[in-house]
């Protein structure tokens, strides 16, 4: 392949600025506050989960508290019934009275166990309510620090999205006029080597793979006419002749 020495060294100032680009686009991806939000937002997940089983505990309990306290308060009041009763002098027969007293006896048991059990789900419920208040306390800070996070992305990304903007205007015209030949096989070149087509000859090392040319490679290159396309041997990169080659 042939082209213009100048249109050689002009590639190189478009492989410059692809690897600008390429640097920032890399950058863009590799922003530790996207790799940390990513994280917390798994996070966010499982909290979810937890705050959503937690509250249908937390309800549950409350609705069995209630369902406690009623079934005290109902034995409570045929207590105070029976109790009244009894002092109003409204039952005179003995054996009535007897079964009465040991009524009122049960009716102490019974209150005494379902105060026992309303006890034991109050307790439950509290120490639900804690757990339910302390994923909450955790839901609104993992909250905070994704907004903070989010907010110092965003203003990272604007100021790479400004650099890159920059380098892309620049890209177009210092590829402009270059042989369709040449831009198609640097563009080629580019893709199968992790970007860099195009490498500069200096001190007669490829600055492509940083290997140095023995002898002989130099001395092809040295007869080469000026408007030939070399390639490097190892890389097989458009290997472009400088002032700093060392020919």
């Amino acid at each position: 392949m042939k082209a213009d020495p100048s249109d050689q060294l002009k590639l190189l100032d478009v492989q410059e600025l692809d690897a600008r680009a390429d640097q920032l686009r890399h950058q863009r991806r590799s922003l530790p506050e996207i790799a940390e939000i990513a994280g917390l937002e798994a996070q966010r997940r499982t909290l979810a989960d937890q705050l959503r089983d937690a509250k249908i505990l937390v309800d549950d309990l409350a609705v069995e508290q209630r369902k406690a306290d009623a079934d005290v308060e109902q034995v409570k009041a045929r207590r105070t019934r029976d109790r009244e009763r009894m002092d109003a002098g409204l039952i005179s027969n003995p054996k009535d009275l007897e079964r009465m007293q040991h009524e009122l006896e049960s009716l102490e048991r019974r209150i005494t166990t379902l105060e026992d059990e309303e006890l034991e789900v109050m307790e439950r419920l509290e120490d639900a309510q804690r757990t339910l208040d302390q994923l909450q306390a955790e839901s609104a800070h993992l909250e905070e620090r994704l907004a903070t996070l989010a907010e110092e992305r965003d203003r990272k990304l604007a100021h790479l999205d400004t650099k890159l903007a920059d380098v892309e205007s620049e890209r177009g015209p210092a590829a402009e006029g270059l042989p369709a030949d040449l831009r198609a096989l640097y563009d080629r070149l580019r893709e199968q080597k992790g970007g860099v087509g195009a490498a500069a000859l200096r001190a007669r090392r490829c600055s492509g793979c940083q290997l140095t040319l023995d002898a002989a490679e130099l001395a092809t290159i040295k007869a080469s006419p000026g408007d030939e396309v070399i390639r490097c041997e190892e890389c097989q990169r458009i290997l472009v002749r400088t002032p700093e080659s060392g020919l």
